[in-house]
């Protein structure tokens, strides 16, 4: 029987927004994969922890965020497993606890352009397909003869967390970059303010 293909979307989505959703429906929508696992990681090794808001919070968005779209799940597997997370570690415990998918990566030009800085990144590139969108002002040329790499002809999103945050701090709309729930759950729980 052919095994169902999972791509895994990781992020610290701190806040997730609609740039992750338009990509993730993209590549539902125009690859081979039949589900996307947002993987919410509670610390990445590679970003600053200061202005990262409580695992459980962020993974609680994600699902209001993704829970009305049955190719989409909220995945917390990373809180589970030692940290600091490795995509390397994470992978390799999917793919034993769950035998009966294929699991792909998903993940952004700008991180291929830096995955020679992840934990045993040869591993990955050597294990998994790696299905990589767009990223504004990177440069992946050198990966496009890789086998492994699916290069996605997605929409040029250049929405960022980091934007959001500070646009709810100095109290500026945030209207239409952020699903409805998670924009209402941060306004309720008064998220990003400091």
């Amino acid at each position: 029987m052919k095994k169902r293909k999972i791509g895994l979307y990781f992020g610290s989505f701190n806040p997730i927004h609609i740039g992750h959703l338009i990509i993730a429906n993209h590549i539902i929508n125009f690859t081979n994969l039949d589900r996307i696992w947002f993987v919410v990681s509670p610390c990445n090794p590679l970003k600053k922890k200061e202005s990262l808001l409580d695992e459980h919070h962020r993974l609680y968005m994600v699902k209001l965020a993704t829970e009305s779209n049955p190719n989409f799940k909220s995945s917390d597997v990373e809180f589970k497993l030692p940290v600091p997370s490795f995509t390397v570690k994470t992978m390799a415990y999917l793919s034993e606890e769950y035998t009966e998918y294929e699991f792909c990566l998903i993940m952004g030009s700008d991180n291929l352009q830096s995955i020679r800085k992840w934990k045993n990144y040869e591993v990955i590139l050597e294990n998994y397909s790696i299905y990589v969108y767009p990223r504004p002002n990177t440069d992946v040329s050198e990966w496009i003869s890789n086998p492994k790499m699916h290069f996605l002809d997605a929409p040029l999103m250049d929405i960022s967390a980091s934007q959001i945050r500070k646009l709810i701090k100095d109290k500026k709309s945030i209207q239409y970059l952020l699903p409805e729930v998670v924009a209402k759950h941060i306004d309720d729980m008064m998220f990003y303010l400091k």
